[in-house]
């Protein structure tokens, strides 16, 4: 059996779910009480694979708000990803994916350090941040809808926005070693990281925010954070292809310009209808068909029973592991999202 452990959006978002739901006495909760609320399993999923291999799976919902990390809640934050993991654990889960900010606050805060939770001795192998799949459909999303807008990577410059994570630095090696890009643009804000992966590619130019995006045929962005980013789109290139692989993804709201061409990164469609409640929730467009690529990691891991924390840690994901997951991705039937 396969998890995933998710979070909403916003208290607005949580309180009219948990009404969805049928939590009604969470409904009409403000921040404290999220604070202090325990992890729920809310939903059964059933896939299948286009083999014809089915799997099972549960949703645990953390009650983690990004409002805890804005308000300096990180006690709270950190408390909401524990308890996930163990609520997992605890219901012999096998393998079960960190979504959304789970996956970085339990790397940013180092919780290894807390692997007893209660009664509970939490096994690291059960869990994967699911990161190499995301970072692999994104570079997908980069090849493929370059050539549908008609950008030639031989020609183009790419801008990676949190090319130091976990995340950008992966895109940011398959870009360098699978393509054949002209530029690329390395954006974050610790510039001693910064340098150490400009040492490791032998090139890329560190650049600022503002400097960048104007140069950038494509950007990539996998900066997460919980206020979101203001970005004129009038400076950008047309055509420009943004990518939009943060979470909260808000960039298509925000950046509606004749030109600028904004994609959902690191999210898959699935040629299979999944059984399940939680996508129409976080708002997908085609909820039975369309998920968060690391979410799909633990998917993959079931049917392939590997049960191993496949992304783990920070700058750990090579171009080999993209592959691999990329090979098993194609085969149970997943495929970048491209609209």
């Amino acid at each position: 059996m396969f998890g995933l452990i998710g979070h909403l959006t916003s208290l607005e978002h949580a309180q009219a779910v948990a009404q969805e739901l049928g939590y009604p006495e969470y409904a009409d909760q403000g921040l404290d009480f999220w604070c202090s609320a325990p992890p729920q399993i809310v939903d059964t999923i059933i896939v299948t694979s286009v083999t014809g291999q089915q799997i099972e799976g549960r949703y645990v919902e953390s009650c983690f708000l990004p409002e805890m990390l804005a308000s300096r809640r990180i006690k709270a934050a950190t408390r909401k990803i524990l308890n996930a993991m163990a609520h997992a654990q605890k219901h012999g889960i096998n393998i079960t994916a960190l979504g959304g900010f789970s996956s970085i606050i339990f790397e940013n805060f180092k919780l290894e350090q807390f692997s007893q939770v209660r009664n509970i001795k939490l096994e690291f192998e059960r869990f994967t941040t699911g990161n190499t799949h995301t970072a692999y459909i994104i570079c997908k999303q980069v090849e493929e809808a370059s050539k549908q807008l008609g950008i030639e990577m031989s020609n183009a410059t790419v801008a990676i926005c949190g090319a130091t994570g976990d995340i950008g630095s992966a895109v940011t090696r398959w870009l360098d070693t699978k393509t054949d890009v002209k530029e690329l643009l390395l954006i974050a804000r610790d510039q001693e990281r910064l340098k150490a992966l400009q040492d490791e590619l032998g090139r890329g130019k560190i650049m600022g925010l503002t400097e960048a995006l104007p140069q950038a045929d494509v950007v990539v962005w996998v900066a997460s954070m919980p206020r979101g980013v203001e970005i004129d789109p009038t400076t950008l290139k047309q055509p420009c292809l943004l990518i939009d692989g943060g979470y909260p993804k808000n960039l298509a709201t925000k950046i509606q310009h004749p030109g600028v061409h904004v994609l959902n990164g690191g999210i898959v469609e699935h040629s299979l209808d999944i059984d399940w409640k939680i996508m129409k929730i976080v708002n997908m467009d085609v909820p039975a068909r369309q998920l968060f690529a690391c979410f799909a990691e633990s998917m993959l891991l079931e049917f392939e029973k590997l049960y191993t924390n496949f992304s783990w840690g920070r700058n750990q994901i090579t171009v080999d592991k993209m592959e691999q997951i990329g090979k098993v991705s194609v085969k149970h039937g997943f495929r970048p999202l491209l609209v």
